[in-house]
């Protein structure tokens, strides 16, 4: 077993037990889940357990729990295999998407902008949108149909892509990532409960420790309300980690320069720089990371199961066992549809259905919380 803990900016403060605690609690989840097929061993690096443990304040049991579900998850919906060509319609209005700068901690910064679901904002203008059946919207703009799909599995791959890419993309000795999520223009037919309580079910339980913080930028007055709906759904660690930030507010102006570069953040969250969302460029880098991508998994011998640069398995919630999703969205709207297998064909593909992984007893029902 490595021994190899590195006191990241992200973990540094967290670390709430002496290092020597710290190891025998890893060996001990690393016990609980064993065996294991080689495939997945590697990917259960001292690291991954460290996160999965500070998730449940290093509650062994919990972590042991919560490490076997993703476990299972990684096999069935296999999100490495998700690329550009599969989630290239969600990202076209650019609702969310990996700004090309980071924050003063060198954390991947993903820009979300409610708005833009299921919408085209053109020069911080939404253009008129005609509503369809099935919930598809679409943008005719000057012939050119733009969709963006609204089923919440379509908005829960794109996410799970753009954390996946994030994570791809992490400097050595940084685990977490920033949310910069702009309210131009917000009203609550941008956002549901229902994929706001999936969000948060992807972040909290197969990306653990993964968020640094939230920025919520000039949240209108009613998202207080919905706020309310969801907070319950955030465990109380993530809570924290949510900062409402108002542009005319001189307290919020110090928490945005404490945390960015404001000579290279966006001029909608009060930077200085006039780079903006461009779907061209943004496509191009995305393909060039999936070729990065691609070519890391493939270098482990085994491109069905693979883990980020530092060995973290990566989950989404759209799966087959547990995807409160899957049924109203199970039509597929033929919008977005993928170019590779997922989800799709994941119980077909998934190698050795005797595994000891896949068939762990989950002996700790208790419920903790999506």
């Amino acid at each position: 077993m490595s021994t190899n803990l590195k006191k990241t900016a992200s973990n540094a403060h967290e670390q709430s037990l002496p290092h020597e605690e710290q190891l025998k609690k890893i060996g001990e989840v690393r016990a609980a889940i064993s065996p294991i097929p080689e495939k997945l061993s590697k990917f259960c690096s001292d690291d991954l357990i460290s996160r999965y443990l500070r998730a449940r304040n290093w509650n062994v049991k919990k972590a042991t729990k919560m490490l076997k579900d993703s476990l299972k998850w990684r096999l069935e919906y296999k999100p490495e295999h998700i690329c550009w060509e599969d989630v290239a319609c969600e990202a076209d209005s650019g609702k969310v998407y990996r700004s090309t700068s980071v924050d003063k901690e060198g954390r991947p910064v993903l820009v979300m902008r409610p708005s833009c679901q299921a919408h085209l904002m053109l020069g911080h203008k939404l253009r008129d949108h005609i509503k369809l059946a099935d919930g598809i919207s679409f943008v005719d703009m000057h012939a050119n149909i733009l969709v963006n799909t609204r089923s919440v599995s379509g908005q829960i791959k794109y996410l799970v892509y753009c954390m996946e890419n994030a994570i791809l993309n992490l400097p050595p000795n940084q685990e977490q990532m920033v949310w910069l999520v702009d309210f131009w223009n917000f009203n609550l037919t941008n956002i549901s409960v229902k994929s706001a309580k999936e969000t948060a079910h992807v972040l909290q339980n197969h990306y653990p420790e993964r968020l640094g913080v939230a920025v919520l930028y000039n949240p209108p007055k009613f998202f207080e309300q919905f706020y309310k709906l969801v907070k319950p759904f955030l465990e109380p660690k993530t809570r924290k980690k949510v900062k409402f930030v108002y542009a005319d507010d001189e307290n919020s102006k110090k928490i945005m320069e404490e945390l960015f570069d404001m000579d290279q953040l966006e001029s909608a969250f009060g930077g200085n720089s006039s780079e903006g969302f461009d779907i061209q460029k943004y496509a191009q880098r995305m393909k060039e990371d999936d070729e990065k991508n691609r070519s890391y998994w493939e270098e482990g011998n085994d491109a069905s199961v693979a883990p980020s640069r530092d060995g973290l398995i990566h989950e989404s919630s759209e799966s087959h066992n547990n995807d409160p999703t899957e049924e109203e969205d199970s039509e597929n709207d033929g919008r977005c549809t993928p170019s590779s297998s997922t989800a799709e064909d994941s119980q077909s593909s998934t190698p050795d259905a005797d595994l000891s992984v896949a068939n762990m007893s989950l002996e700790d029902p208790e419920h903790m919380k999506a």
